[in-house]
């Protein structure tokens, strides 16, 4: 399994996600990505987009600041 780490701070809505669904095509169900920004909105549209992906979203932490870091499932 592979964990793959996306940097997707100082990019607005709707970028992170759709950086995030680029990147899980390049992957293997079983492996794991950490998508680490800081876009106001980034919270909820990675729930959200986890939901409508069929995905898992294992962690939500705070980065400091505005940042968060999502580890999701694929």
């Amino acid at each position: 399994m592979a964990n793959k780490v996306l940097d997707a701070k100082g990019l607005k809505c709707p970028q992170p996600t759709l950086r995030l669904t680029a990147t899980v095509a390049q992957l293997k169900p079983g492996d794991t990505i950490e998508v680490i920004a800081d876009c106001p909105t980034f919270e909820v549209d990675v729930k959200g987009w986890c939901q409508r992906m069929k995905k898992v979203l294992i962690s939500l932490k705070d980065e400091g600041g505005t940042a968060k870091r999502a580890t999701i499932k694929v």
